[in-house]
């Protein structure tokens, strides 16, 4: 049960993610063109309701469309969701994340009864009318069933969210949602629920206090600090500075992780620290104009609303101070006897069950050595979203094969769901292994337990370099 709520979940952030970039670009739009915006503009304005009730929920329904049944499922997807739009008066971001999978099943399922039955010939045809026909009674469908559907529930939703944000229960929030990220979680979380929540909101006020829940940098911050100064493992201590500058200003929440699990009492800081933050950000009204990805204080303090940047940023501050005032006795009088490896192996273990794979089978660089071409040309480095982690680890390792002279090799980032076709090696997590190999069942994986520092990276190198 557990696992098929984690892979809801991430179906649902799914949708919304790779779409991230225009829902900051709506934030943006908001933030300088509405009439309380920084540069007010009455024509630019116009951009901003058809861009919210149209393009973005059409694109998470085409992602969700073709996660399901590939370009076409996408198409299917965008026409069904048109009638949910038009079928309410709401924002339709979650009509669009149910009608996008939806149109995609049953386009997929009419595609495989009909495989190897078409005459030749008459391909052309039928595809383009099978997804003519089937869009336009799924659009019908979701005007007069899904729209009002969806419409009752998000009345039932929005007057639940009210009754927390004026008896100011909202911050209790984060004693779920801290717990949730160390779990891996805290993408499903944010962009399948807190966006689309957060995207309703700024309709009615211009900004969302949803935005500010799990992207805060503030509570993992204090930690990282309260490590720097008083952790007694050698290791731990001369590698937290380095974890604090990509979480903080990478906006990489998963480095900190480790360091929590080595002392889980230390969520209780994380908690503190965020529990603090939200009743900062609930007492002074602030709120976010889009979403703050990747959860960098660049990005958080970005998305402010107009005049809000300082308080904005305050939360942030507020959310490490009281994080840190809780981290720093726990870590000082603390035995010490797990170390940064082994909660980091921890890390990996919660990961793996998040992600529904098996942790047992591990496959390490060496076993694949002999099936490495010599006129290698691509590599794919890979991670869940192909967003935090993989950006991360493919410029370390472009930084390696640079100095061993093979800069000519192009390394790039992506899903481990969706690596993309002709990818001859793909560097991931060993834990993500079984979904590489579906992914990419051609390419060579190289499999590797930590992001930042896997010797893997340097043998890698050196043996593209002597190839």
């Amino acid at each position: 049960m557990k696992q098929k709520v984690q892979s809801f979940g991430r179906f649902l952030s799914g949708m919304v993610m790779p779409n991230i970039g225009a829902f900051i670009a709506w934030g943006l739009l908001t933030a300088l063109f509405i009439a309380s915006g920084y540069i007010p503009n009455e024509k630019l304005n116009t951009i901003v309701g058809p861009m919210l009730t149209y393009v973005l929920p059409t694109l998470i329904a085409y992602q969700g469309g073709k996660m399901v049944g590939g370009e076409r499922g996408g198409v299917m997807g965008a026409i069904m969701t048109i009638g949910v739009i038009c079928g309410t008066e709401y924002t339709m971001f979650m009509g669009a994340m149910i009608a996008g999978p939806l149109a995609g099943w049953i386009i997929k399922k009419f595609d495989k009864a009909v495989d190897g039955k078409i005459p030749a010939g008459f391909e052309m045809l039928v595809n383009n009318f099978s997804v003519g026909i089937f869009g336009l009674i799924l659009a019908i469908i979701g005007f007069y069933l899904i729209g009002p559907f969806m419409g009752a529930v998000l009345t039932v939703l929005n007057a639940g969210v009210e009754v927390l944000v004026n008896h100011g229960l909202l911050p209790l929030v984060s004693i779920f949602v801290e717990p949730a990220k160390v779990l891996f979680l805290n993408n499903a979380i944010n962009h399948g629920i807190f966006t689309p929540l957060g995207a309703e909101q700024v309709v009615n006020a211009g900004k969302s206090i949803f935005y500010m829940i799990e992207t805060n940098p503030g509570a993992g911050t204090g930690v990282l600090v309260a490590y720097m100064l008083f952790a007694k493992d050698k290791i731990t201590k001369t590698s937290a500075p380095g974890a604090l500058i990509i979480h903080f200003f990478g906006g990489i929440h998963e480095i900190y992780f480790p360091y929590v699990l080595m002392n889980p009492l230390l969520l209780l800081a994380t908690i503190g620290g965020s529990v603090a933050a939200m009743f900062f950000n609930t007492i002074l009204g602030l709120g976010l104009t889009g979403p703050a990805s990747p959860g960098s204080i660049i990005a958080y303090v970005g998305m402010a609303q107009k005049g809000q940047h300082i308080l904005v940023f305050l939360s942030a501050v507020i959310a490490a101070v009281v994080s840190f005032i809780i981290a720093a006795p726990i870590i000082r009088f603390s035995n010490g006897k797990k170390s940064l490896e082994e909660s980091a192996e921890q890390m990996k273990a919660m990961k793996a069950e998040a992600k529904g794979v098996s942790v047992d089978e591990v496959h390490t660089i060496d076993a694949v050595k002999a099936v490495a071409p010599a006129d290698i040309k691509h590599i794919v480095f890979a991670c869940d979203a192909g967003m935090g982690s993989s950006a991360m680890g493919a410029t370390v390792l472009k930084k390696k094969l640079a100095a061993v002279g093979r800069s000519d090799i192009e390394v790039n980032h992506a899903s481990v769901s969706d690596i993309p076709a002709g990818t001859q090696i793909v560097v991931t997590h060993k834990d993500l292994q079984e979904r590489a190999r579906k992914s990419a069942p051609n390419a060579r994986l190289v499999l590797i337990s930590n992001f930042m520092s896997a010797p893997e990276y340097d043998q890698l190198a050196q043996e593209l370099a002597n190839n």
